[in-house]
């Protein structure tokens, strides 16, 4: 009975200001002792609460950051509910909105005279703000709703990416399987991922965020025996993710992995 209420409570929320596509997400806050963290969540049609689903977290990069509840949805949000995907693969979507003034990940960032920029991520320590609202907001999903808890999975980009690390380190047991486009983690966390399956994204050309961060995380996973491929786009910049929602089997790969 609760997920029937919950999901003609969500239903109240729904909108249609981006397209037709982003209004299928509808719109939702989820309130925590470290603030209001804004989300969107999708539905598959026909949503039965006697059945149980798979669900997908994804993380925004940092030019999505803010309050409108509406520009995480920019990359990505229609890629996971195309007609084709979602009558294959019916699954729960969450995209939440990390504040303008925050960050998913626990990251120093240094930009150098020349335009380069350093990622310094920490191996431990509390979480930021966003980090922990996002945690928590799997979390709630996970015991509020009719989720097949062996189908769990997770993706990011750019700063989302890097939250996607961070999120399966601090939530260990929980996704089946990542997507980290352009993003990147201190390599010595690997050993906390390495039940997780990963497909990891970067393009050759990225000058907001290096390659190398991608090459040092996936090299790190195989070394603990993970379940990761990488793939590089050599004509590519930061916006690789582009051609990573682009990828034919994407989605199969994704929903094919059980923890």
């Amino acid at each position: 009975m609760k997920y029937v209420i919950a999901f003609l409570m969500f239903t109240l929320f729904a909108t249609t200001t981006f397209s037709q596509d982003f209004g299928m997400y509808q719109r939702n806050e989820f309130k925590t002792d470290r603030g209001v963290l804004p989300y969107r969540v999708f539905f598959p049609d026909n949503f039965d609460s006697s059945k149980q689903y798979p669900i997908l977290f994804f993380l925004h990069g940092s030019g999505e950051r803010g309050n409108d509840n509406e520009s995480q949805l920019v990359h990505g949000a229609s890629t996971f509910i195309k007609k084709e995907i979602h009558a294959k693969y019916p699954a729960i979507v969450v995209m939440p909105q990390c504040p303008a003034t925050d960050y998913w990940s626990n990251v120093n960032v240094e930009t150098a005279a020349d335009g380069t920029r350093d990622f310094q991520f920490k191996k431990d320590g509390p979480p930021t703000g966003a980090m922990y609202m996002a945690t928590e907001l799997v979390k709630h999903m996970l015991s509020n709703y009719p989720i097949k808890k062996d189908q769990v999975y997770i993706g990011g980009l750019s700063m989302g990416g890097m939250g996607t690390f961070e999120i399966v380190r601090r939530i260990p047991n929980t996704f089946a399987a990542a997507i980290a486009i352009c993003g990147g983690a201190n390599p010595e966390t690997a050993v906390q991922l390495k039940d997780t399956s990963w497909w990891i994204f970067h393009g050759e050309k990225d000058n907001v965020v290096p390659i190398r961060l991608s090459r040092i995380m996936n090299e790190a996973l195989k070394k603990e025996g993970a379940d990761v491929k990488l793939t590089i786009y050599p004509e590519d910049g930061h916006d690789s993710w582009t051609s990573a929602f682009a990828e034919p089997d994407l989605m199969d790969w994704l929903f094919s992995k059980r923890l």
